[in-house]
């Protein structure tokens, strides 16, 4: 049996809720994280919308007008790739490097980045577990 892209990208789905929903650090600060944000890894993009530190939604390469969310990271998929490896190489091991450094961009509300900066971060480091879904 071999496994489908889109199979693939639901166990990552389900994968990615379940390991955030179990993370002590999210969970000990994420009393007020609540927003959606889009992950743009150029072959897909993951919208992930928060409600007080749980996952409500992760929406597999939604429409330009399906759903709205406050801020985006965009980066190539190597660059996610790099970025999930359980030890990022140099200028792959946070957001601000890979934005300064590499093609990394954040863009839309950065209000709502900064105020919720902490769980994001954690969030994006949980990619080390689950491995980067391009």
């Amino acid at each position: 049996m071999t496994v489908t892209a889109e199979t693939a990208q639901q166990r990552w789905v389900e994968d990615f809720r379940r390991i955030a929903g179990a993370d002590p650090e999210l969970q000990a600060h994420g009393r007020y994280y609540t927003c959606a944000f889009l992950l743009d890894m150029a072959e897909h993009r993951y919208l992930i919308r928060m409600n007080r530190g749980h996952v409500d939604a992760i929406i597999v390469d939604p429409g330009p007008l399906d759903e709205r969310y406050q801020f985006a990271i965009r980066a190539s998929a190597d660059t996610w790739r790099k970025f999930a490896q359980p030890v990022p190489e140099p200028m792959y091991h946070g957001i601000f490097a890979a934005s300064f450094r590499r093609d990394m961009r954040l863009e839309g509300d950065l209000l709502v980045l900064m105020q919720n900066l902490r769980c994001v971060v954690r969030h994006l480091e949980l990619l080390r577990s689950t491995g980067s879904p391009v």
